[in-house]
């Protein structure tokens, strides 16, 4: 595939969504640089994963996330135009997005699904109406600036020499959020993205204490509970970071376990990267039993115990 934009940006803010960005953008430039928030420690972890360049910007005091992005654009607008900047998918990443798309004056889309080149032109195909559909960006502005979900299908780069790190300087924004306070994030620690199993918990479980069966199944399969919006965001049964569809996480497991879950779209879009998805669901006329692989018909308080006990859990 013949290069359109020749030098190419990345941004995550974890090692593992780097090392596949970077992996990525080897496909749409020969050059790949590293935009990076760090001290040296976190730096060192960054430099053997495939990338040519990593600009180093060493973490300000009272200074938001979303206020590199002015340093940032001064990186992108030295290295000249017809630049690619891929960002994860992470919130902090698509605030970064969104202003730096307003630095550039570049196009930008958000949870990009494939990229490719045609006749010289950037193509971005992403989600539209709540996943209801897909649809194609062409990308025509001078930098083009795209976020792409964490079910990202490629390889890390292995045994990549070591880059180059360029020490820079913070570039404060014309208008800085102001910060008040720094708390540490209640609730899990959990990237369901990176799962290889999951087990989704819907409205079919009866109250927050059954959510126990689900855990036990996922145990057993060396996997994760994830959940349905309404037992995030309705029920407050569990976390936000638990939550997968159209608004949350959107999953690249081998295997999606929906237990309890009707099939709303809103939903299935979180699962559509997943090899194989299984249902249980005690109606046999739910939608999800339309676009799952196997589908078990039955009552999930019998369902879950008798497989998990098949699985020596």
């Amino acid at each position: 595939m013949a290069s359109l934009l020749p030098t190419t940006f990345v941004y995550a803010e974890k090692a593992d969504d780097l090392a596949k960005l970077i992996a990525f953008a080897r496909g749409f430039g020969e050059k790949v640089n590293v935009l990076f928030i760090g001290n040296d420690e976190n730096t060192r972890e960054c430099v053997s994963l495939g990338a040519d360049c990593v600009y180093c910007f060493a973490p300000q005091d009272n200074v938001a996330t979303e206020d590199y992005a002015a340093s940032f654009a001064q990186i992108i607008q030295e290295a000249g135009a017809n630049s690619l900047v891929l960002l994860s998918a992470s919130k902090r990443a698509k605030a970064i997005a969104a202003r730096l798309g307003v630095a550039l004056k570049a196009g930008v889309v958000s949870d990009a699904l494939s990229l490719r080149v045609e006749n010289n032109t950037l193509l971005a195909t992403h989600q539209v109406y709540g996943g209801l559909a897909h649809a194609t960006a062409e990308i025509r502005s001078s930098y083009a600036v795209v976020t792409v979900g964490s079910a990202l299908d490629v390889e890390a780069i292995t045994g990549a020499p070591n880059a180059q790190v360029v020490q820079s300087a913070f570039v404060a924004p014309a208008h800085a959020l102001k910060v008040l306070a720094r708390k540490p994030k209640q609730g899990s620690s959990v990237d369901l993205g990176k799962s290889h199993c999951v087990v989704g918990v819907g409205r079919g479980f009866a109250k927050a204490d059954d959510i126990a069966l689900a855990t036990a199944l996922a145990k057993a399969l060396q996997g994760e509970v994830g959940c349905s919006r309404p037992i995030a965001e309705g029920e407050g049964w569990m976390e936000h970071d638990r939550y997968i569809g159209v608004s949350g996480v959107t999953l690249g497991a081998d295997v999606y376990i929906a237990v309890g879950i009707s099939g709303q779209i809103q939903h299935m879009v979180g699962v559509d990267r997943t090899k194989t998805i299984i249902a249980i669901n005690k109606d046999k006329n739910a939608p999800i039993f339309n676009v799952v692989d196997y589908g078990i018909v039955g009552d999930l308080y019998k369902v879950l115990p008798a497989l998990t006990a098949k699985l020596g859990g």
